[in-house]
Parts: structure tokens; C-alpha cells; sequence
């Protein structure tokens, strides 16, 4: 070696280790998301899809997430859970993601949660159900209403119209199953009275049987049925072909307008708790989250051509929760990335306003759900 390359070679190592340093300084921000962009869940994945991508493509126009564009790398499990967990950990080992935005259902959130516990990576699921989020888990968020939640909602309702013998037609998946057990939990603290319960499988395709036997059962005011995909447009068809007379209530897993046309002309009268993002337009000037979700709305419709759904709204919010709890720790670090969305406090999202906490990692109440019913074709605040 020369007495010049001797010379040299610390200023190269210098100039290597800064080159090195600056380029992990501005490398992207990789944010992974499985979701059911196509099979049985797609309603739920694709407009999740749609909203990270647009949104995603608008955060890096306007310069990125601390001065870093963010990669998101989206896989497909087609409501499959081995399928999820086997992305979920690619997206862990393989391509090495700073955070997670995934879970259309329950069922595949609940088969990537251990693996972000275990990475302690950021993860902000989709799933309806309460077990998703419930009890906390240091690394594991949610955006949409629970089941539980849906449960109280409903019962809520039910006790002001004066309405408190029920029965229940409820789905197996996971999500429906949850709910049914959900609402179990709290029917005695609302006086009702649960006098008759059935089930239906996922790929059933006629609920007249289960029907029939609900309006054989003498004293029943109201129905509600936890479900979601197309087992609750099933169940509303049939309901109004066996002229069932009282009031049929389904969950928000139906918070799409996919559902009213499955179930056509059928779901007028039904009524169902949801985010105020399905009558955005219908909103008072004075109500606080109105300009949140026209805004998210009039995007959404604008760039898709598609109406808007609930479950699009919940992947803005978990992606603007995490993009703002990235802006505050500044730095895409998991851990304290996870610190600052267990911090986020008056986030106001299409769900409604956020206040998360140690032991509650979704921060929305009650009054974050609005109850609609269907009129006309169309979503309405019921009265």
C-alpha cells in the first residue's frame, strides 16, 4: 500500500461510512398491509387497498413522512388465515417493514397479531371483533368499532323503542361468532331478553329454516344478526320473504352499499350501528367530524368511482394514525412509533375521535358509532 493510499484510506472510510449513513437516513419507510383484496372478503380488502394506495401516493407527492417516501408493499390473502400469516411474515422477515396496516376480518388479523407481537412491530388491524385488540398487547392497535361495541349499540336502541325480547340468527365465522358471544356479555345490563338464538354457515345460501323457527317464537319484538359478507343479505332476503314484522337489526360488518344490493328492496327498515362515513353528507354543519369524512368520501368516490364504505375508512385512519405517530416520534423507529400511536389523543378519524391509552388501543366510545337505517336504498340517521 502506498504512503498516499495510507493517507487516504480514513478519509474513504469517512466518506463511505457518511454515504452509507445518509442513505439509511432517507431510505423509504416500508409499510406492509395484507389484505382480502379478492375471495369472500374482498368488499372489506378492496376498498382498504384502494384508500392505502391513494393515500400512500398523496403522502409521498407532498414530500413524504419526515423527509422519507413510504414503500407500501400490499400482499393479498383472499380472507385466507394461513394465508395472511404466511405474508404477514414475509413481510417481517423478508422484506423487513417498519410497520403493519392489515386484517380485513378477524380471522386474519387474529393470525398476524402473534407475529407482530413477537417482531414488535407496529400493527394496526381491521378486524371487527373485540378479542383483536382486547385485552392491549404492547404492539397491536385496531380502527374499526368492535363487535362488542356494536352489541351496546344496538341494545341501546333497543331499550328506547321499548323493544326487549329479541332473538338472534348469527353467522360462524369469527366475526359473527364474537359478536354473538359479545352480546351475551351485556344483554342482562340493557334488560334484554335473548329468547331465541340460530346459526348459519358461511357459504349457506338460503336462512329460511333458522327464520321460520325465530317467527314460530312466541314474544319476539326485534332480531339482530351479527354477521358480515353476504350471510346478513341472505338473512335480510329471506326476513322479508317469510314477512317477518318486527324490526331486523344486522352489525356494522355490513357498512358497505354492497350489502343494500344484495339485498334490494329487503333492507328498507333495517337498522345497523356505523361510522357517521356512511352519512357524511347528511351530517349537520355544526358536527365536528363532518369535514373529516366528506373530505375522505368525495376522495374516495372521486378517484374510484365506487361509493364509499366504512371499511375503507378504516384503513385512512389507521394509515393517518400511524403517519402522525410517525411524525411525532420523528423517526419510522418501531418502538418508539409504538409509543407515540398508544399516545395519540383527539384524532379525529372517519370512526371518530381517537384517544388511545395503555389499556385501550382503540380510543373510540360509543358515541363514535351513529345508528342508521335503511331508506329507500339509502343510508339515513334513524330517529
Amino acid at each position: 500500500m502506498t504512503t498516499y493510499m495510507r493517507r487516504s484510506l480514513p478519509r474513504l472510510m469517512a466518506a463511505a461510512a457518511f454515504i452509507v449513513a445518509a442513505s439509511a437516513a432517507h431510505a423509504d419507510i416500508k409499510i406492509g398491509a395484507v389484505l382480502s383484496v379478492t375471495g369472500p372478503a374482498s368488499f372489506l380488502g378492496d376498498p382498504e387497498k384502494k384508500t392505502l394506495e391513494m393515500y400512500v401516493a398523496d403522502i409521498n407527492a407532498k414530500g413524504g413522512v419526515n423527509g422519507q417516501k413510504i414503500n407500501l408493499i400490499i400482499y393479498d390473502d383472499a380472507g385466507n388465515p394461513n394465508q395472511a400469516r404466511t405474508f404477514g411474515t414475509r413481510l417481517i422477515e423478508q422484506d423487513g417493514v417498519d410497520a403493519l396496516l392489515a386484517g380485513s376480518t378477524t380471522a386474519t388479523s387474529m393470525a398476524i397479531i402473534p407475529l407482530a407481537e413477537e417482531a414488535k412491530i407496529p400493527f394496526i388491524n381491521f378486524a371487527g371483533a373485540v378479542q383483536a385488540v382486547f385485552p392491549a398487547k404492547p404492539y397491536i392497535f385496531k380502527t374499526p368499532h368492535t363487535d362488542l361495541m356494536a352489541c351496546e349499540k344496538i341494545f341501546e336502541d333497543l331499550k328506547k323503542r321499548g323493544l326487549t325480547k329479541i332473538a338472534m340468527i348469527s353467522g360462524k365465522d369469527a366475526f359473527g361468532a364474537s359478536m354473538q358471544q359479545q352480546c351475551m356479555t351485556v344483554n342482562a345490563k340493557y334488560g334484554i331478553d335473548v329468547l331465541h338464538q340460530e346459526t348459519y354457515g358461511p357459504g349457506d345460501t338460503d336462512m329460511t329454516p333458522q327464520l321460520t323457527n325465530i317467527k314460530g317464537t312466541a314474544g319476539i319484538q326485534a332480531v339482530v344478526n351479527p354477521g358480515f359478507g353476504q350471510g346478513p343479505a341472505i338473512v335480510t332476503r329471506n326476513y322479508k320473504q317469510l314477512d317477518i314484522k318486527v324490526p331486523l337489526y344486522q352489525s356494522h360488518g355490513v357498512g358497505s352499499k354492497q350489502f343494500i344490493d344484495l339485498a334490494g328492496a329487503a333492507a328498507d327498515g333495517v337498522r345497523l350501528p356505523a361510522a357517521a362515513l356512511l352519512v357524511a353528507d347528511k351530517l349537520p354543519a355544526s358536527d365536528p367530524q363532518k369535514k373529516v369524512v366528506v373530505d375522505y368520501k368525495t376522495t374516495y368516490e372521486k378517484n374510484t368511482g365506487q361509493p364509499v364504505s366504512t371499511f375503507g375508512g378504516h384503513a385512512y385512519d389507521g394509515l393517518m394514525i400511524l403517519v402522525d405517530a410517525m411524525k411525532r416520534a420523528k423517526s419510522a423507529d418501531k418502538a418508539k412509533v409504538r409509543d407515540a400511536i398508544e399516545a395519540t389523543k383527539n384524532f379525529m378519524g372517519t370512526g371518530g375521535v381517537v384517544n388511545m391509552s395503555a389499556t385501550d388501543h382503540l380510543g373510540l366510545d360509543l358515541t363514535a358509532f351513529r345508528m342508521l337505517e335503511i331508506k329507500n336504498g339509502d343510508w339515513t340517521l334513524a330517529n
